[in-house]
């Protein structure tokens, strides 16, 4: 296996652990955020002596600026294989902040008020939908797939009333990845269209809009730059250039306008029409940088690493008693999913497993629900009474018995020993042989070993 981890920065830094030592830190978070690359960084540092202004400034700096600035938008639009005569790029904050924007400017009609999204949707690509329009959810199988029987159910039975579909590409939780190019072409076929949430699946797959005039063309994708190696704060919506043409921008001041008097307003052109301020030119920089990086490199290339270390941590964890792995479990499909490997421990809380991880082990992971809540509870196959007293219990401030799994999940520059170490680090706990005393705060969840608080202001200060 070719190990990428060269292209990266901080990936050799040691943390401290609980019994005094230091290891090299062992991070398999990645489906929330991911290290950057050293091409970012690099391209970060060259740019920064020139950061100025963009748009309408006459000095060098500025011209400089807003040329690298619309050179990431064309970049983005290339990588998503969107043609800039049919599509915009918006920039934005993260993926969540494209989607909330898109609830906020897509035209609903009287008569096309309906988004279909599914059960298995991160909260981003769900309750920002339900503010604005009447929302059903697509069922899943029992494995957390999503139940596409039931997508075609309801597009027959709602075939009129569907203004938009909006869907994962790919799971925060399992991992699975969605049809959407097949799903995008029924969608369409009832006078609909669709949005793809590409937080996992871009930093993982090729992604390809197509024409407009394509039947299984994508409408709208949004992305996040800190999930793609380029964590400086930015995200892109790219869409149908005539959606933002039309109606008033969600937000507004600077850089909205071609001209405002006392009575009258008129909106400039997109995308500047949806980017109101001063926008994160180093994080649209960034974010070019991250995708040349990955171009180089090859899409391909990464889906082939990533499938790799999937396969053969399902091999792994599958021979250990007492882990219990969700979704598809099959090493052998391990292409037909991105690198989120969803598990939990036998009589062990999700909360205590993640926190010795991280305290004895250097192992980052997460645990809870991943901000889609809805999704599992699916998996873990809570009843409605169930579900009631989970809900009960957090609302009265106790979440010590609040259901979750722990996620492993993977970047570019992770390797067979990251998948090593994990398995290694969980028999250790399977079989009680962790060093520390851990007590809980129910108020979290979490758990925090006794006598012991890492001193954070040894490794950073201001």
């Amino acid at each position: 296996m070719k190990n990428f981890s060269a292209y990266f920065t901080g990936v050799s830094t040691q943390v401290p652990l609980l019994d005094g030592t230091l290891s090299f830190y062992t991070n398999l978070d990645n489906a929330a955020s991911t290290p950057p690359l050293k091409s970012v960084m690099d391209t970060v540092n060259r740019y920064i002596p020139y950061y100025s202004s963009v748009h309408r400034g006459t000095g060098f700096k500025s011209q400089l600026s807003t040329y690298a600035f619309e050179g990431s938008r064309e970049t983005i639009l290339k990588f998503l294989g969107a043609d800039p005569a049919e599509y915009t790029c918006i920039f934005g904050k993260n993926t969540t902040e494209a989607i909330n924007k898109l609830s906020r400017r897509f035209s609903f009609t009287s008569k096309r008020n309906i988004v279909l999204t599914s059960g298995l949707e991160h909260h981003s690509n769900d309750l920002p939908w339900r503010a604005v329009a009447k929302t059903i959810h697509i069922g899943l199988t029992s494995d957390g797939q999503l139940d596409e029987t039931d997508f075609d159910r309801l597009l027959g039975l709602y075939a009129n009333q569907i203004a938009l579909v909006s869907i994962s590409g790919a799971s925060n939780v399992t991992g699975f990845i969605t049809p959407v190019h097949r799903l995008a072409e029924k969608t369409h076929k009832i006078g609909a269209q669709i949005l793809v949430d590409c937080a996992q699946l871009a930093p993982h797959r090729n992604i390809n809009m197509l024409s407009l005039d394509h039947p299984a063309h994508l409408d709208y994708v949004a992305i996040s730059a800190h999930k793609m190696y380029a964590p400086f704060g930015t995200g892109a919506l790219v869409g149908r250039l005539d959606t933002f043409t039309e109606g008033d921008p969600d937000l507004v001041g600077g850089g909205t306008v071609e001209i405002v008097t006392l009575e009258e307003v008129v909106w400039t052109s997109p995308p500047e029409r949806d980017e109101a301020g001063s926008p994160n030119t180093v994080g649209a920089i960034a974010l070019a940088a991250a995708i040349h990086q990955l171009e180089a490199i090859g899409m391909e290339a990464v889906a082939n690493h990533e499938s790799e270390l999937t396969t053969y941590i399902l091999e792994r964890l599958t021979a250990v008693k007492g882990v219990y792995l969700f979704g598809n479990t099959d090493p052998q499909q391990a292409g037909s999913r991105v690198g989120v490997i969803p598990f939990g421990l036998r009589g062990l809380s999700h909360f205590k497993v993640a926190s010795i991880l991280g305290y004895e082990f250097g192992i980052g992971v997460r645990s809870g629900c991943f901000c889609a809540h809805p999704y599992i509870l699916h998996l873990l196959g809570l009843n409605s009474q169930e579900e009631k007293t989970v809900r009960q219990n957090i609302l009265s401030g106790d979440r010590s018995d609040m259901p979750g799994l722990v996620r492993a999940s993977f970047g570019l520059y992770n390797t067979i020993d990251d998948v090593e170490n994990l398995v290694n680090a969980l028999d250790i706990i399977l079989h009680n042989k962790f060093k520390g005393d851990y007590i809980q705060d129910p108020t979290t969840g979490e758990y925090m070993p006794l006598n012991w608080t890492p001193e954070f202001e040894k490794y950073f200060s201001f």
